[in-house]
């Protein structure tokens, strides 16, 4: 039986998964709460790191050593960085990059990557695009990009110049990252708060909740997807 991590990075990402994760039993690691119940069949444990990349990590480790999740979806928020991503449409990343990594460090070193990226899980990508075909919200595909900072205009431009990102956040690729050290299958799923257009602080507090409920709701909704399809073949 699969049992699936669920890593938000803010408290009001969480949130929503108290409504879907029933019933739960908490625990407190590294200053951490994780809360472990089902959704649907499977097992899941959802937790907040917390803001930037070494929570994220941190978290995603604790997630994968010390409640033995097999897979591990990262949901909540981001922001939009290609000019056709609209506020609320939701990015499931099929790459995640580095922004503010120089970009040898991860392919002449340790993990030794034959590409500057880590890539989502093939089977967790299937079911989000299976869901994608009838879902009643924009899901979008494509690359991710993760780095310590909201993006400004003149970042902008040169990011997506560099990387075509879909999306930026301030996690996703480190926990990527600890996922592709432990063989663990990574997601994210990411629903736009702030674009080019609209963009700043004020729009992303303003937009967090509902984005962040749509997020968990399309989280669930792939984890469904992945029983149905464990139901139909079994082995």
């Amino acid at each position: 039986m699969e049992k699936y991590g669920i890593l938000c990075a803010g408290d009001t990402e969480l949130a929503p998964f108290f409504k879907i994760i029933r019933p739960c039993k908490i625990t407190e690691k590294a200053m951490l709460k994780f809360y472990e119940g089902k959704i649907g069949k499977s097992e899941a444990v959802a937790v907040c790191s917390g803001v930037c990349k070494v929570n994220a990590a941190a978290a995603a480790q604790l997630l994968i050593d010390c409640f033995e999740v097999t897979a591990l979806i990262n949901s909540g928020t981001a922001g939009g960085m290609d000019k056709g991503v609209q506020l609320f449409d939701t990015i499931v990343s099929e790459k995640l990059i580095y922004h503010d990594v120089a970009e040898d460090i991860l392919t002449e070193f340790h993990p030794f990557l034959t590409e500057n990226c880590f890539k989502s899980d093939g089977k967790l990508l299937a079911a989000a695009r299976r869901y994608a075909e009838s879902s009643d919200f924009p899901v979008l595909f494509g690359a991710t990009v993760t780095g310590e900072q909201f993006i400004e205009n003149e970042d902008r431009d040169k990011i997506n110049r560099k990387y075509s990102p879909l999306s930026a956040d301030m996690e996703s690729a480190a926990a990527a990252h600890v996922c592709y050290l432990n063989g663990i299958p990574f997601l994210s799923v990411r629903t736009v708060t702030d674009t080019a257009e609209h963009n700043g602080l004020s729009n992303f507090e303003k937009n967090c909740e509902a984005a962040s409920a749509r997020a968990a709701e399309i989280t669930a909704a792939v984890i469904i997807q992945l029983q149905e399809q464990q139901a139909a073949c079994p082995y």
